[in-house]
């Protein structure tokens, strides 16, 4: 890989029709660095990565380099029927054309060793099979599938057999089997077992171009990252901080304080200048009138004491018109979860759900026993799923819910039991309404709190249309419309997923003293080293 290799940005704004995402942002990133991309949902993570992939195009400045770009696609751009084996070829391709062309240019040059047009042409090919590694190509290739858990796909299967997990685990083995110069990636880590995200990191982490990623993964960022920046609001704008995420969140600890050290102190100031403007720089002297000794004296001062005065009152007047012009923004609160969960059963222990040799073919082994209860003290079931892909803790979630009909096996559910589910790819029927809309139709003729003091959503985005949202604000919607009159059993599909980490923290926090039962399906390894409750692993088909 060529250490001349760069990507420049240079001044770039972009914006959509309601907000701006980036006004003169500056960027350079060369070949070793591992960048990760960090910040609130929306703050624009993902579009930064269309940009640098040229899907998008900015409204000013320039990108520019990268080489051969690689961009993950979240769905494979082949048509249903195209097999496995399609698509690892198409990784391929470039490779092998740039393989054998050598081969040709080789043979050519035995003749014409001499000729400089052959030479050229055949250094700039054998650059780009360095560049890309195309001699380990293969056993790249068997590596990345044996690592991602796609060794033992058949290469005639068809892609609309796979799952969704599978295929974009697919996508991301086609991107790693290409080896461009330049990775793209957004949430890469979607759907990786421990095993196979363990494998990522070991593979992004000796990749010798340029990687850019973002991620919810904080394990995953510290593995991988040489670098990230904060696309949150900041003092600066977004910034860059040398290090892995756990070294970004010192930093990012100490430079709020900083910030608000500085904020605070210049309100201070501003307080006292506007006071010494308004009262302190017009005080002529105590209020009481001169003795008649005095009078001459009084006289012959009072023009110096009024001159002294105007120039305190001037000089006041310009500190604070430079003060008020210049002065650092206040520093917008984080978000917050500030919501209680809590539920309406009463008093006294009670079975909620219990399940029984549950079964969906082709989707979810069987579940020999699962119940949650409500105690006597309150408390309630606390129970992780955990498995790999495809084990079914999706399926699962729905069948609690009642949304799917297991094949065998039964599901009892209380008298009088709401039982709610935070799906991972949320809808709503009606794209045009926003979260104000939905929540206020939700709760009506109920006491809740008002929606953007749950901390779930912010109040840019209250009156923005919910298809205008990202998967992520559209999911933090969801949640809010659930915590806002909380089931009795709540069903959490990767909860973790789109949002901050901060957030998902206090999410993870409430949810240990919510008194509904929680039923918790997660690839969150931050959360499942800090779980305490129960733990059902489920096994695979």
């Amino acid at each position: 890989m060529s250490s001349s290799l760069v990507i420049e940005v240079r001044d770039l704004s972009f914006s959509y029709s309601d907000r701006v995402v980036f006004d003169g942002l500056n960027l350079t990133l060369g070949a070793g660095r591992r960048l990760g991309l960090v910040g609130e949902n929306g703050v624009g993570k993902s579009t930064l990565l269309r940009l640098l992939a040229r899907q998008e195009q900015p409204q000013a400045g320039e990108i520019s380099g990268g080489g051969d770009i690689g961009f993950l696609h979240q769905e494979l751009p082949f048509p249903p029927t195209a097999r496995f084996s399609d698509v690892l070829d198409d990784a391929l391709r470039d490779i092998r054309q740039a393989l054998a062309r050598l081969d040709v240019l080789a043979e050519r040059l035995q003749d014409r060793p001499d000729d400089p047009d052959l030479l050229e042409e055949y250094g700039q090919v054998l650059d780009w099979a360095q560049a890309h590694d195309a001699w380990d190509a293969d056993r790249r290739a068997e590596l990345v599938c044996a690592g991602l858990g796609l060794s033992t796909l058949a290469p005639t299967r068809p892609l609309h057999t796979l799952s969704g997990g599978q295929r974009c685990r697919l996508a991301l083995a086609a991107l790693l089997i290409r080896a461009p110069e330049t990775l793209l990636l957004d949430e890469p880590t979607n759907h990786l077992d421990d095993d196979a995200l363990e494998f990522v990191e070991k593979h992004l982490a000796s990749v010798s171009g340029i990687v850019v990623l973002s991620s919810h993964d904080r394990v995953f960022l510290d593995a991988v990252c040489t670098d990230i920046v904060d696309l949150d609001p900041a003092l600066g704008g977004p910034t860059r901080y040398g290090g892995a995420y756990s070294e970004y969140l010192e930093y990012k600890r100490a430079e709020r304080v900083r910030w608000e050290q500085r904020h605070a102190e210049e309100q201070r100031q501003l307080k006292q200048l506007r006071y010494d403007v308004q009262v302190t720089a017009r005080q002529v002297a105590p209020n009481r009138a001169p003795r008649d000794n005095a009078k001459m004296a009084y006289d012959f001062a009072a023009g110096r004491v009024q001159k002294q005065l105007s120039r305190r009152v001037r000089a006041a007047r310009l500190r604070l018109s430079e003060l008020e012009r210049n002065q650092v923004r206040k520093p917008p609160p984080p978000l917050r979860f500030s919501g209680e969960i809590t539920g309406d059963l009463g008093a006294g222990p009670r079975r909620l759900l219990a399940a029984r040799g549950v079964t969906v073919a082709g989707r979810l082994a069987p579940v020999s026993e699962l119940d949650l209860h409500l105690g006597g003290d309150g408390s309630a079931t606390r129970l992780l799923v955990t498995g790999g892909n495809g084990a079914g803790k999706s399926t699962l979630l729905s069948v609690l819910a009642g949304r799917l009909t297991p094949d065998a096996g039964t599901v009892d559910r209380a008298r009088g039991v709401r039982v709610g589910l935070l799906e991972q790819d949320v809808t709503f029927p009606d794209p045009s309404k926003t979260p104000r809309q939905l929540y206020d139709a939700a709760t009506a003729h109920r006491a809740v709190p008002t929606l953007t003091s749950l901390g779930l959503v912010a109040p840019r985005e209250i009156d923005r249309p919910i298809g205008a949202l990202s998967v992520g604000q559209r999911r933090r919607v969801a949640l809010a419309l659930l915590v806002a009159h909380p089931p009795h059993v709540l069903l959490l599909d990767e909860p973790t997923n789109h949002l901050s980490l901060t957030l998902a923290e206090e999410l993870v926090e409430a949810l240990d003293t919510a008194s509904p039962a929680v039923v918790l399906a997660s690839h969150d390894r931050w959360l499942r080293r800090r779980w305490t409750g129960a733990e059902l692993s489920l096994r695979p088909l």
